[in-house]
């Protein structure tokens, strides 16, 4: 049996395996997630598995995805080394080449310091319980033993093409892009001028280092320059990729920024003009109540589920939904595409959406009700301690008000929620607060704050 491999207890998170480069993630610790991963995926299967491996543009990605490819062939799979790609084309190539499963070296939005692995088997994320029943063949050694081929196949063309071809704009559409130097910079403005639009782009060439701005499209300081870029240019509106591309962020024709929430919103109110009522949309916890109020008015079935992409995707599936997604810019459409999380495509379908309509990205905006809202709040506690507060919260406050448990405690007020959830990465809490007015933001938040202080947490 191959020896037991050592790798750090915490990279092997909730919905990926993150780290720091060298110091926790090595091309070793790669190695045995790549053989835990075809382990797991021949019990599953039955067979040899077939899998597509992806990386991303961070310098140490190439030394990560060879010795993830070296694990996956010493148990038994067969690889397709697709090369760098944004993580929806790891996505795109799993259910067209056909392959089994997908796995991306990807960083995604951590610090430059930082890599990662995103997983898939059969269409599905690999999160939770089988993240750590890799981690527990890591450390046993309890590895298939096989001699797996490998190939090199390059589809960054035709998943252009792929995109491209699902869209005809009615007219041209001026925007500008901002891949933050991101592995999106492999495809963005390609896309974007294949559909005919007027591209200014913006950091879109590809350096992993990311000298200009962290590849954050969900952080406001990280918007400023696409911002400043599209008032200058007169754009009708600016896109921003994260680091693999499969986060989304977006501001108008004035420079306003529009959340994840409100974009998922009009996808959503869109797909239900095309398709009629009846459509089904899932959304994070963390999501405006705008999302469900506008999408229930409007006919539709909106579904509020736990935080992350994983989870959104799999109730997706589930409850046969065409839209789903997160305030943090996970957009996954299934009405003509194909259900997952991709950066690129969202933004060839809000330019569609735009090109097909006689109003302006901020008229469209403009319809929905305006409330006030605190970003994501963090808070400190214990690893030990998270999930304790959060159930007290539950049992408190379903005695005195209306408490969706979906995800930790979404509290509604009157004008308004409040939200406490235990976060699946981190010894922290996450709160978010919602309301029509700013005195009834402050109410709510207070009363929260308040309770969490009788249990001993410092807000």
């Amino acid at each position: 049996m191959p020896a037991p491999i050592s790798a750090p207890e915490h990279i092997f998170r909730q919905y990926d395996i993150r780290g720091l480069v060298d110091a926790e993630l090595t091309p070793e610790v790669c190695e045995g997630v790549g053989r835990g991963y075809a382990t797991m995926a021949y019990q599953q299967l039955g067979r040899v598995p077939r899998v597509a491996v992806g990386q991303d543009n961070r310098p140490s990605s190439p030394a990560l995805a060879s010795g993830l490819i070296r694990g996956l062939n010493g148990s038994g799979a067969d690889v397709v080394d697709i090369g760098t790609v944004p993580t929806p084309s790891l996505y795109w190539a799993e259910q067209t080449l056909p392959t089994d499963g997908g796995i991306q070296i990807t960083g995604s939005h951590n610090p430059p310091g930082w890599n990662g692995i995103k997983m898939t088997l059969q269409a599905m994320s690999v999160y939770g319980d089988r993240i750590q029943e890799i981690k527990h063949a890591i450390g046993t050694g309890e590895f298939r033993e096989g001699a797996g081929t490998s190939e090199r196949v390059d589809l960054l063309d035709r998943y252009v093409a792929d995109l491209a071809g699902r869209f005809d704009l009615s007219r041209p559409v001026k925007i500008v892009l901002d891949c933050g130097n991101g592995v999106g910079s492999l495809v963005g403005v390609e896309l974007l001028e294949a559909l005919g639009a007027e591209v200014v782009p913006l950091y879109c060439e590809s350096d992993g280092t990311f000298p200009n701005h962290h590849p954050d499209p969900t952080v406001d300081e990280y918007l400023v320059d696409l911002i400043d870029t599209v008032r200058l240019e007169g754009a009708e509106l600016g896109i921003g990729f994260d680091g693999d591309a499969d986060r989304i962020g977006a501001v108008d024709e004035n420079g306003q920024i529009v959340r994840g929430d409100l974009l998922l919103l009009l996808f959503g109110l869109d797909i239900l003009r095309l398709r009629g009522p009846g459509q089904k949309l899932v959304f994070d916890v963390k999501c405006s109540q705008v999302v469900s109020d506008e999408f229930s008015r409007a006919g539709g079935e909106a579904i509020m589920w736990k935080t992350g992409h994983s989870l959104i995707k799999e109730k997706m599936r589930e409850t046969d939904a065409a839209l789903g997604g997160e305030l943090s810019g996970h957009i996954c459409v299934a009405d003509n595409y194909l259900g997952f999380d991709d950066a690129p495509y969202a933004a060839c379908r809000l330019m569609d959406l735009i090109a097909r309509s006689e109003r302006t990205l901020s008229e469209m905006v403009s319809d929905f009700p305006v409330y006030v809202s605190t970003p994501e709040l963090r808070i400190e506690v214990t690893e030990e301690t998270k999930f304790a507060v959060v159930e007290a919260a539950q049992n408190h406050f379903r005695e005195i008000r209306d408490v969706v448990e979906v995800d930790g405690a979404r509290v509604k007020f009157d004008g308004g929620w409040g939200l406490l959830r235990a976060s699946n990465t981190q010894p922290i809490l996450v709160a978010r607060y919602e309301a029509e007015t700013e005195g009834q933001l402050t109410s709510i938040r207070g009363e929260i704050e308040s309770w969490l202080r009788t249990k001993g947490v410092e807000v």
